[in-house]
């Protein structure tokens, strides 16, 4: 938790419009159930099998499609894709990836986003939008769908996950926490088993799926692959013990598409609901008639299925949607002003590694030459690749189910030559990435900027023989060998590279003439317009990385599976394991550079919390004590440069030696615009859940005793300010 007067305001303002928006349909589960209670009453018990069964791949208007019931004017419930914006949908916006809005580091942009979203979603009568994403965390920089989630850090994860599900669920949406869990790579996603520790799975992975529940998320995705052995869809201890027990989820939880694997073990386990209703060519029907006959024969009981049913209801009421809800159009016309949002969280995302000598931002220079084929949109059409799969031109966001069209699509030479025309500017092009044809392009310009970038996606699409997962962490394309013919042909370089996640820069790096790198990452249809907005210095940058970029491949100690996951990184995974070893990365998790600076002072630890377990009632989210304020970390920040800028202050915690956890772990950021000379408060509040680590023997929540660090800086290693507490 963060307050700040500047983002304070900000999230007040959507905070009164989301209430002005939705506050007549929104209730909460009490009242949500009692209405399914009471609907449950008048259902047969086809009915009731119905609305837990989906009708079968292809089988009607959206992915996912169960039966309509009559008898409590229940429709026909429409599900659809995705994390960034409804999948298929004709006039809908390409909202920008999970990934590309946790570089943000704000908030209020991120429930913005899940708003729009969802407003968009419920504009085509979409009942249920499936996403947002936290499994896959990212342990793997190559995992193909990281560019769906929030970043390789469970508590930025989580943050970006509340924030969605309600600005989402603010607007009528049932939003969809996915996947759980432990699906992390795309090779073999539907036969491996990820095999995790008790205390990694509750510190990592199930963490953020924890503050999806807290925000009241309507259902979770179990995932495709098996959990210990045991398929995560039909696994008791994954979906019952952990999620509707332990954490106290009170929605339900659907199959992803065909990865249920039984009728009455997936059943009792704690399944919900079966997507699509059959495998992708009409067979594998595991529920429908077989399920009333598992209840027949006595292997699943009444009282499970009339549970699967009132989970279902409750989350349809819960978000109002038994009200005035638009009928399934997939082509109605929904964007509204929504790509205001897509241009601020691309912009905001952008990170700048490397600005030597301040060659940016430009100032109105003689010529600008500009190579890659990225720095153009693809010549066959934006939307010329089914899913976008493919990496022709210029990328906005990876490919697989979690894509969508593009209404439109700006791309950074077309943008850059807007600009450049308004200032007089002479542009060089050479839109490809071929190093024969750089020369022309950059001859006599003051700056060449050349464009690199690195693609994945999801597993059942290959692109440039990438399977899903990428192969290497290398640029496309031979990105290398353009930056170094560009940088031989120029003494002012700028690299802007485009990538679902960590690229591998150390031949970039190793030209002296390049002098910036913008990290543009995944900026979906306003990807020309957000990146003039940095290179112009129209907007400050302010994004930060939300994964480590290492020095080498090597240096994560992962690497795809060919068989099962054992997991033996434990929870030493991204920055947690260069912490520990002792590894330089070439830019850490939470680093980004301003064209401003900014300086820390006064931090004040307030606090006196106690060790021990954490022992409330459980609520959404799990005991209701482990979300209680126990401390707060305030300091101060000052632009000390001279325009105005954000910056986004990260709080790490150490914990006791006796708690064998990473040297030190996220729990606090909080994003602050200045102007120049002008300094605010920061303050972090921390959680019971924020100090305690998961104890395998008490099988609680626990605080260690013992002294706490407290450290505050602009990224995990460019610390500003420390305080330590002890702790009873």
């Amino acid at each position: 938790m963060f307050r700040a007067q500047s983002t304070m305001m900000r999230s007040s303002i959507f905070a009164v419009l989301f209430a002005t928006a939705s506050s007549a349909a929104i209730i909460d589960w009490e009242a949500a159930y009692q209405k399914a209670n009471a609907s449950l009453a008048k259902l047969s018990q086809n009915d009731k099998i119905n609305i837990v069964t989906g009708v079968g791949w292809n089988k009607g208007p959206c992915v996912g499609n169960t039966a309509a019931a009559s008898s409590i004017g229940y429709p026909q419930l429409c599900l659809q894709d995705g994390p960034l914006g409804v999948r298929y949908g004709t006039s809908v916006t390409a909202f920008v990836p999970g990934i590309q809005v946790a570089a943000t580091w704000d908030r209020a942009l991120m429930r913005e986003r899940g708003q729009f979203m969802a407003e968009e979603t419920k504009g085509c009568g979409v009942h249920v939008l499936l996403g947002p994403v936290a499994g896959p965390l990212g342990k793997n920089p190559a995992g193909g769908r990281n560019w769906e989630g929030f970043g390789a850090d469970p508590y930025l994860q989580g943050i970006a996950m509340a924030e969605t599900i309600e600005g989402m669920q603010s607007a009528g949406i049932q939003a969809n926490a996915k996947h759980y869990i432990l699906n992390e790579q795309e090779l073999n996603r539907e036969t491996m088993s990820s095999n995790l520790d008790d205390r990694t799975m509750h510190e990592l992975y199930l963490w953020p799926f924890a503050d999806a529940v807290r925000a009241n998320v309507a259902s979770v995705m179990c995932s495709y692959n098996k959990i210990n052995g045991t398929w995560a869809c039909e696994n008791p201890y994954v979906m019952d013990t952990l999620l509707k027990k332990e954490l106290g989820f009170k929605g339900y939880v659907m199959t992803d598409w065909n990865a249920q694997h039984s009728t009455a073990p997936a059943a009792t386990a704690g399944l919900d609901m079966t997507m699509p209703g059959s495998d992708f060519n009409g067979g594998s029907i595991y529920w429908g008639s077989k399920l009333t006959q598992a209840v027949s024969s006595g292997q699943v009981s009444q009282a499970r299925i009339d549970d699967m049913v009132r989970r279902v209801l409750a989350a349809y009421y819960l978000v109002g949607q038994d009200s005035g809800y638009p009928a399934t159009n997939l082509r109605a016309s929904v964007q509204g002003t929504h790509k205001t949002n897509v241009r601020a969280t691309a912009r905001d995302g952008i990170v700048l590694l490397k600005n030597d000598g301040n060659v940016l931002p430009l100032k109105k220079p003689t010529k600008l030459g500009l190579v890659g084929s990225s720095a153009v949109v693809n010549p066959q059409g934006m939307n010329s690749c089914t899913d976008q799969g493919c990496n022709t031109g210029a990328l906005g966001m990876g490919w697989g189910s979690g894509a969508v069209s593009y209404p439109y699509f700006s791309a950074p030479a077309d943008a850059i030559r807007t600009r450049a025309q308004a200032d007089g500017t002479q542009i060089g092009l050479s839109a490809s990435d071929s190093t024969g044809s750089v020369s022309s392009a950059v001859s006599g310009a003051d700056v060449a900027i050349v464009f690199i970038t690195s693609d994945s996606g999801e597993g059942y699409i290959t692109v440039e023989n990438n399977a899903g997962d990428r192969n290497n962490l290398d640029p496309w394309h031979n990105g290398n060998e353009l930056v170094k013919a560009v940088a031989a042909a120029s003494d002012n370089v700028v690299v802007v590279v485009h990538s679902v996640g960590p690229v591998i820069l150390e031949t970039v790096l190793a030209q002296p003439n390049v002098k910036a790198i913008v990290w543009a990452g995944l900026p979906s249809q306003e990807n020309g317009n957000a990146l003039v907005d940095i290179l112009y210095g129209d907007t400050t940058p302010s994004g930060k990385l939300p994964y480590t970029i290492a020095k080498s491949a090597t240096d994560y100690g992962v690497s795809v599976s060919t068989g099962n996951d054992d997991f033996k990184e434990g929870l030493y995974v991204d920055y947690r394991k260069f912490d520990r070893d002792g590894v330089v990365p070439r830019y850490e998790f939470g680093y980004g550079l301003s064209y401003t600076n900014f300086t820390y002072s006064n931090i004040f630890v307030d606090g006196r919390p106690t060790s021990g377990p954490a022992t409330g009632d459980i609520v959404p989210g799990g005991p209701a004590d482990l979300w209680e304020t126990i401390l707060t970390v305030t300091v101060t920040i000052a632009n000390s440069g001279t325009v105005q800028g954000a910056e986004v202050a990260q709080l790490y915690v150490g914990y006791p030696e006796s708690a064998a956890t990473p040297p030190k772990q996220l729990r606090g950021f909080g994003k602050l615009a200045l102007e120049p000379g002008a300094s605010d408060n920061v303050a972090f509040e921390l959680k019971r859940r924020d100090l305690s680590i998961w104890d395998t023997t008490k099988q609680a929540w626990v605080i260690p005793a013992g002294t706490f660090n407290f450290s505050v800086g602009s990224s995990s290693r460019d610390i500003r300010q420390t305080g330590t507490l002890e702790v009873p």
